[in-house]
């Protein structure tokens, strides 16, 4: 299936066709990106085959999800496939986000929401607590006001792991999962490698971000953006998800999709051996090697509060 430019995958197991390229969400309100360019952005993805959008209750403090909601108004709302992210550990914080989200965004019903930044082992166990957030999403599943529910993470693959096992001894499968996918990636602390296998295997829906890293993989000098998108299309992901704050950029993305073709053995194997040296210690991939990205350790009033009877427990 395709529209237009845009190719078309499977999400998981939900069925969902959603696009291979998802418009992220955090560009959409940063400074130098006003609200007519931000809604032009995303009616102009839209008009030539986006449907997938990436977004998160955090975002630039709320104008990521206003604008967006702004730009789905018009008849938009059923073209799309819509995500958004809560940061509560707690089923009441995690209610708050996630009712705000809805208002901004100006819908009734989010297509995917997910646990954002899993990115301690403790978070899994917070959301998993009979009153942590997971009951929250599940609650609001019920309730119509979110279809599907996964998780993102960016700092290591092994939480991904523990992630998915509590979830499991839960007895509770997600939908999708969310996670670093570039050529870095593939030569250190490997979401590629280690965690991809599992999803597959289980038919998760693969969501793929930081295929560029905020630009800083370009500043390795050792691939194009377009050799990024593409080696992140080349793995089994649903939806590669890239960060738009230009129309320019938005064709960038288009040129990708329409170029792609999966790789051969001996092409993967020559893009990997141009990254494998500046990718050895983790360098471009701040988000895994230093906090600069770690939004939930910023501002630890987002995860809510400890579950009561878990604060019952610690001596005082």
């Amino acid at each position: 299936m395709t529209h237009l430019e845009m190719p078309y995958r499977v999400l998981g197991s939900t069925g969902e066709r959603v696009s291979c390229i998802g418009l992220g969400g955090w560009h959409l309100g940063l400074k130098h990106v006003d609200e007519p360019l931000a809604l032009r952005i995303v009616r102009t993805a839209i008009d030539r085959g986006i449907n997938f959008l990436d977004n998160s209750w955090d975002y630039n403090d709320g104008a990521s999800e206003l604008r967006m909601g702004k730009a789905l108004q018009e008849g938009c709302r059923d073209k799309v496939f819509l995500m958004t992210k809560i940061d509560g550990r707690s089923k009441s914080e995690a209610t708050r986000q996630l009712d705000e989200s809805l208002r901004r965004l100006q819908v009734d019903c989010i297509d995917l929401v997910q646990h954002h930044e899993m990115i301690r082992y403790d978070d899994v166990h917070r959301i998993f607590d009979p009153e942590g957030a997971n009951a929250a999403l599940v609650e609001a599943r019920r309730a119509g006001k979110l279809r599907y529910i996964g998780f993102t993470g960016h700092k290591d693959p092994r939480i991904h792991l523990h992630t998915l096992e509590v979830a499991r001894e839960h007895g509770f499968k997600f939908d999708t999962v969310q996670m670093p996918l570039n050529v870095m990636d593939a030569h250190y602390r490997s979401f590629a490698r280690l965690v991809l296998p599992e999803l597959v295997k289980d038919n998760i829906g693969v969501l793929g971000m930081k295929s560029m890293a905020n630009g800083i993989i370009l500043r390795s000098k050792t691939v194009t953006p377009i050799e990024c998108l593409h080696y992140a299309l080349n793995l089994p992901t649903s939806v590669v998800i890239t960060g738009i704050d230009s129309l320019k950029i938005l064709d960038q993305a288009f040129e990708a999709a329409r170029t792609f073709r999966p790789l051969s053995d001996s092409e993967l194997n020559a893009l990997l051996a141009k990254t494998a040296q500046a990718a050895s210690h983790g360098t471009f991939e701040l988000f895994k090697t230093t906090s600069i990205f770690d939004s939930t350790a910023t501002n630890p009033e987002w995860l809510g509060e400890e579950p009561e009877r878990v604060q019952k427990l610690v001596p005082a």
